[in-house]
């Protein structure tokens, strides 16, 4: 049986225990992953842990990390993990979030962008579309949500991830991840009215935008107005992709993530 490709550590930050999987040698990268939580040890994990450590927090309400009752919205999420990568003394720290991670990441970039050092939003929600919608996750399955995600679900690395039977535990982890979006990516759903405005503050960031251009989770649109927005960045979107890029187009998202972090 293969060696667990990383540990898992528990850290205290306030009140409340933060789960955080750690893998990898080298410079930290900070990982946040998505509204159904952490997705498994993916070729690109694997790829960037040659060099890089990564820190990959389980959100909150999300996996093993209990609930913390005072996080009411993506606002307190974001106060939340800059207390942490400050007391960890990861700051300032390079970062990459998918979707709602991707927002969590644009959340903390906006109250300060010196927290950190180089971002990549891979899919982020976070922004109203300025055409298009995203896609809702409650009128759907979450497996249902995940086929949506991709343009083709035959596709090896989410076959290896998600195919086959659905076991009792990923489906509670599922639900519990749902659950704990809906408590605090809603009202409006997943988008703040203000982030628009707020992102006019992110000076001095180099960042990165990685999407699908079928992202039917996520439009397009949603990466041209981050693109527009964040003074300085770069947006590389992938055909024949949909939300999950650094799945469906692996090898290239794995070039760009590399090269742009160096």
């Amino acid at each position: 049986m293969a060696a667990t490709p990383y540990t898992e550590e528990k850290f205290r930050v306030g009140e409340t225990d933060l789960i955080v999987l750690k893998g990898g040698s080298g410079k930290p990268l900070l990982v946040f992953h998505g509204e159904l939580g952490f997705p498994g040890w993916l070729k690109w994990n694997e790829a960037l842990a040659q060099k890089r450590t990564l820190y990959i927090p389980l959100h909150p309400g999300f996996g093993k990390s209990p609930m913390a009752g005072w996080v009411m919205d993506m606002r307190d999420l974001a106060s939340f993990y800059s207390r942490f990568i400050r007391e960890q003394k990861l700051t300032p720290a390079d970062v990459i979030g998918f979707s709602l991670g991707g927002w969590l990441a644009a959340e903390m970039a906006v109250a300060n962008p010196a927290q950190f050092s180089k971002m990549i939003l891979v899919g982020a929600t976070g922004l109203r579309p300025p055409s298009g919608e995203i896609a809702d996750l409650f009128t759907v399955t979450a497996r249902g949500y995940l086929n949506k995600s991709v343009l083709d679900t035959q596709n090896p690395e989410f076959a290896r991830m998600f195919g086959g039977e659905q076991t009792p535990k990923q489906f509670e982890e599922w639900e519990d991840a749902r659950a704990e979006t809906a408590r605090i990516a809603w009202k409006p759903y997943m988008f703040t009215q203000s982030m628009e405005h707020l992102l006019d503050n992110v000076v001095g960031l180099p960042t990165l935008l990685l999407w699908g251009k079928q992202d039917r989770n996520v439009p397009l649109s949603v990466a041209e107005l981050y693109n527009k927005k964040i003074a300085g960045s770069k947006l590389v979107s992938f055909d024949n992709c949909g939300h999950l890029p650094e799945v469906e187009k692996s090898a290239d998202f794995i070039r760009e993530v590399t090269n742009f972090l160096g």
